[in-house]
């Protein structure tokens, strides 16, 4: 069972400085809990991991594709979030041309545990990993919460039929 409120935990990200001329104008920023959902309506969405098959090509892709739809609905943002480095979400994005979704990386996995969402993975060499879901908050507040079905340690696979993009929007739709 998914916390009622957003638990507190530190996301460890990167942002970008005003170019000084050097090779990599990004500095170190935490994140809390509080800077993220505090005052504000959020879509937030957890997946496995940056690069997997279908985070990459649906997960992922869906909400930056509905982005304009969801601010339409009253959303503040919406954010991805995966049990990967900042590093590595921000090459994903940029993989992805992902130019409106905020990405969030969870990766010392501490948020996607107090969720009670962290699963290892080591069957398939990803080791603890994010369970696929997603969720509306609202001031910190857990409004809504699509979690795939079969939360379990290795699973052959990750479900994507509740958590999407489009099941989001059907239900902000509807409210």
């Amino acid at each position: 069972m998914f916390p009622q409120k957003v638990p507190d935990a530190a996301f460890h990200t990167r942002v970008r400085i005003p170019d000084q001329g050097v090779e990599n104008p990004f500095e170190w920023q935490k994140l809390t809990a509080d800077d993220l959902f505090k005052k504000k309506r959020v879509v937030f969405f957890a997946l496995p991991g940056a690069f997997t098959p279908a985070c990459s090509e649906s997960h992922l892709p869906g909400y930056e594709h509905f982005y304009d739809a969801f601010i339409a609905e009253g959303i503040d943002d919406v954010i991805c979030s995966a049990v990967n480095d900042a590093f590595v979400m921000f090459q994903w994005a940029k993989a992805q041309n992902i130019q409106r979704v905020s990405m969030l990386p969870d990766g010392n996995g501490e948020f996607a545990r107090k969720m009670g969402m962290l699963v290892d993975r080591s069957a398939q060499g990803m080791g603890m990993r994010s369970w696929r879901y997603s969720m509306l908050v609202e001031n910190r507040e857990i409004i809504k919460f699509f979690a795939e079905p079969g939360l379990c340690d290795n699973p052959a696979g990750v479900p994507m039929t509740v958590s999407s993009a489009e099941t989001m929007l059907d239900y902000l739709s509807q409210r």
